[in-house]
């Protein structure tokens, strides 16, 4: 009888110890590296994209059992953090955490330290927000069109538009939309979201792009009125109000995105595991509600998506860009 015990109390410890040496094993065979990941983020600490970025370090560094830290590498609209990830060694420590200005800026600047199509391999889409066209209250319109046939019926230029700033996503979906309505408006660039929704609301600037989640409760007090969503889809947050596409302006779409990059040449099975990870890291409860607070969904997918999305926006906002005449300051 004690020797049974002893055997099973034996037999029981064995199984533990089996049960933790397997979880040791799998946590390293996890590990894509062994040594701490970078994720370059290319703006500053406290932006949108700098807490994405540190959301998702500190679920890989839980999840890979090695550290994962944020490196901000600010300045010259993206492009000094970009460019050092992209002379990153390609070992998986380095990752890159981009927004649109990624395929915007070679199209900007005369030379830009990097090749979004080239330099890179893509991971994942991350993250995915609409932007929508407000108008001041006082502005005789309550849908696309109507504002297009009020901005026509002035002399060209009459009509004024603010952005948070030169070549910001603002700035570049109302340039898109001038092309597609063929209308002509004056540009007033501010320093920021904050200062160009003032004067929107004041009625000092007659229209703008913004972010959904920013233009929300100012629709809802009845400070500013939105004419359509800027994307592909209608979002959630106000179904009442179409597309532009819907309201015959074509191919206008212009949702916000994020993704995740790592240098040219980084392993595809490094890749792999990297886009496994984070799949599920966006689709945890957490990430869906700190992304909602942002005003942005999840996307994930493979590697591919991002992919087809960076060569896709390349080549669109490149047209909108020549076209408009538009370089940096």
């Amino acid at each position: 009888m004690k020797f049974r015990e002893v055997t099973k109390r034996a037999f029981s410890v064995s199984l533990a110890s089996l049960a933790l040496s397997a979880a040791v094993s799998f946590r390293a065979a996890a590990q894509v590296t062994g040594r701490p990941i970078t994720i370059v983020v290319p703006y500053s600490p406290g932006t949108g994209i700098d807490i994405l970025a540190r959301s998702i370090a500190a679920e890989l560094s839980q999840r890979f059992g090695q550290p994962a830290v944020v490196d901000n590498r600010t300045g010259a609209s993206g492009n000094i953090g970009t460019g050092l990830a992209a002379r990153a060694a390609p070992d998986g420590n380095t990752l890159l955490v981009i927004a649109k200005t990624f395929i915007v800026n070679p199209s900007l600047f005369n030379s830009v330290p990097y090749d979004p199509i080239k330099s890179f391999e893509p991971i994942i889409k991350l993250a995915t927000g609409t932007i929508v066209l407000a108008v001041h209250p006082s502005v005789p319109a309550n849908d696309v069109r109507e504002f297009v046939a009020f901005v026509k019926s002035q002399p060209p230029g009459v009509v004024n538009y603010g952005s948070a700033g030169f070549a910001t996503p603002h700035h570049l979906s109302m340039e898109l939309f001038k092309q597609a309505a063929g209308v002509n408006l004056t540009h007033i660039p501010y320093k920021g979201t904050s200062g160009v929704m003032t004067d929107l609301i004041g009625n000092h600037v007659s229209a703008m792009f913004i972010p959904t989640h920013v233009a929300l409760p100012f629709m809802r007090d009845k400070k500013i009125r939105v004419l359509g969503i800027a994307g592909g889809e209608r979002t959630n947050a106000m179904p009442d109000v179409p597309t532009l596409a819907e309201q015959g302006l074509g191919d206008v779409d212009n949702d916000l995105w994020f993704g995740l990059l790592a240098p040219a040449g980084t392993p595809q099975d490094v890749i792999q595991r990297y886009n496994m990870a984070i799949n599920e890291i966006i689709q945890t409860k957490e990430m869906i509600a700190s992304l909602a607070k942002q005003g942005l969904v999840v996307s994930g997918g493979g590697p591919d998506v991002l992919r087809d999305l960076i060569v896709k926006d390349r080549a669109k906002w490149a047209k909108v860009i020549a076209d408009a005449g538009i370089k940096a300051e």
